[in-house]
């Protein structure tokens, strides 16, 4: 969440962002709130010291009439300014959550993902001399997805991977630990994309799959919960990407400025509804209740935050062009970017099954909007203690990315071709 300072010293700004990002927020309403609190507050310290001082001349005497009902008048006033302040604290931290973080000022403003900005195009579109066909024709004709059956055990939106796209999806995943555990391959991606930043390696991580409300909640992800499950009977819910169990696990600890930045590369199935979504979007793979994700995660301190978000958004560049897949990089819209990001990019691929770009990848910047209330801190060299910053990003979306391979990579005989970088893993297999 946001610094109340902050928002003291910037209503204006503040509410207007609020607005720019789709959020409905009085932030005068909330002001009016905090001020009353930090008053209410006065008062409670006030009447504390009146008891206090109240017990103080009673001991060592015997207490008057006079002081016992002072004593109860004292008692009773603070016991109900304390419930007022209750009531305050519980309205202005709920209307405090409900502000959105801060868009960086070079975010486009607009009302819906529909003015997003396409900064850049990469790759050539494939051009067959036959009609293409979408990833599940191609997968349920070779035995690979069996949606069917899926059906019949849990109902729609699940699938049966298998075959040779379970080994494509291992290959994936291979490759991209090699690659974000490299330091030298990190050190490659920074100088290519001209970033002076650590190159310090990912650290693989397979994290839990559940988080607990209070967690999920500190991370700012727990909305919109129609698009979550939880687990009845517990406070638990099953993540819906592996930021959100890793971005939470270092909550209430203070690291060492010489330690960051620290890098996570997690590895989730993740679950999420996906209600509301049709037509296309409900074939094969590409909006699942249940999908595998690779995702990167980073703590960092603020001079580095911006920098780290850029070379987040380098290494999924890399990635994508590495496999020869055609995309483009997208610069999302105040509307589009979420509540808690300060930044946010997409990369889309080009899948020839629906012929347009479609989103394989996300890359957040949260600035210290989620840390504030994780209370994850850093020491700097100078003995200050600051909050982190935070950065998350999509490695690889496992489903989306084996669509855009194959689709990409299709064959007149509806095999596919195997990118040259996932070889190695398949045994030097050059088609699937």
């Amino acid at each position: 969440m946001l610094d109340i300072r902050y928002i003291r010293d910037n209503a204006d700004a503040v509410q207007l962002n609020a607005q720019n990002k789709g959020y409905d927020v009085d932030i005068k309403k909330l002001l009016d709130l905090d001020s009353e609190r930090r008053q209410k507050l006065i008062e409670v310290d006030e009447f504390r010291a009146k008891r206090n001082e109240n017990i103080s001349s009673a001991n060592g005497s015997r207490p008057t009439e006079d002081s016992i009902a002072q004593g109860k008048v004292i008692k009773e006033k603070l016991g109900e300014i304390e419930l007022q302040l209750k009531t305050l604290n519980s309205d202005y931290m709920s209307l405090l959550k409900q502000v959105p973080n801060m868009s960086s000022p070079d975010v486009p403003v607009g009302k819906s993902e529909d003015e997003n900005v396409v900064v850049k195009t990469i790759g050539d579109i494939p051009k067959f001399d036959f009609v293409a066909l979408n990833h599940s024709e191609i997968a349920t004709k070779r035995g690979w997805l069996d949606k069917e059956r899926a059906a019949k055990v849990t109902g729609s939106r699940f699938a049966y991977v298998m075959g040779d796209l379970v080994k494509l999806q291992f290959a994936v995943i291979q490759f991209v630990i090699n690659t974000l555990s490299d330091e030298d391959k990190i050190t490659e991606i920074a100088n290519n994309a001209g970033l002076k930043v650590s190159s310090r390696p990912f650290i693989p991580v397979l994290p839990p799959l559940m988080i607990r409300t209070e967690m999920y909640d500190a991370m700012d992800r727990l909305e919109p919960k129609d698009d979550r499950y939880k687990l009845e009977g517990d406070d638990l819910w099953l993540q819906g990407s592996a930021e959100h169990v890793l971005g939470s696990m270092h909550s209430g600890e203070i690291f060492d400025e010489a330690d960051l930045p620290l890098r996570y590369l997690g590895y989730a199935t993740s679950f999420r509804r996906e209600a509301g979504t049709y037509g296309k979007d409900m074939e094969g793979i590409l909006r699942m209740h249940q999908f595998d994700k690779l995702e990167m995660e980073s703590f960092t301190t603020a001079d580095d935050g911006p920098n780290e978000h850029l070379l987040f958004v380098a290494i999924q560049e890399y990635l994508l062009s590495q496999l020869g897949l055609p995309y483009q990089v997208v610069k999302k819209c105040t509307a589009d970017i979420g509540k808690p990001n300060s930044i946010g990019v997409d990369m889309e691929a080009w899948l020839p099954g629906q012929n347009k770009y479609r989103e394989t990848h996300t890359a957040d910047y949260m600035t210290d909007y989620q840390a504030r209330r994780l209370q994850t801190k850093v020491r700097r060299a100078s003995g200050d203690l600051e909050l982190i910053h935070t950065n998350d990003a999509t490695a690889f979306a496992l489903g989306r990315i084996m669509i855009a391979i194959i689709e990409n990579g299709q064959t007149s005989e509806g095999k596919v071709n195997v990118p040259s970088v996932l070889q190695p893993y398949l045994s030097g297999r050059t088609i699937l």
